[in-house]
């Protein structure tokens, strides 16, 4: 069965940094895509970020994270990082993991598995 846990949220000022780990278990396919999205109360879960898992390990991510936000993976430890710097109020949300990707990487239909969460909170 697949398996998502995420870790590394927390509260931090305008212009901090955090990051966030998502250990994946049981998939069985190694090279599918890993994403980090977000949510915000009242607002859809966007995509924030992708890495495919195969050996040349593509990355995507959203225009608004571009050159602040890093996603990496330690496929030793089946873990995939979302590196997150020169943070803003405006990216403030619950952060989750996916995998099982059938579709545009930030779609969030196109996954199939999800972590529970963790929470990212900037104040200014």
């Amino acid at each position: 069965q697949v398996r998502l846990v995420e870790s590394g949220g927390g509260s931090v000022q305008a212009g901090g940094s955090l990051r966030l780990s998502c250990s994946v278990s049981g998939h069985p396919y190694t090279n599918d895509y890993v994403a980090w999205f977000r949510q915000a109360p009242g607002k859809e879960r966007e995509g924030v970020a992708a890495i495919g898992r195969g050996d040349d390990g593509v990355t995507n991510y959203a225009d608004s994270v571009k050159g602040r936000f890093t996603i990496s993976q330690d496929n030793a430890k089946n873990t995939v990082y979302l590196q997150m710097n020169s943070l803003k109020p405006d990216d403030t949300a619950m952060y989750y993991c996916a995998t099982w990707c059938e579709g545009a990487w930030y779609s969030a239909a196109a996954y199939a598995y999800w972590g529970q969460g963790t929470q990212v909170t900037v104040s200014s």
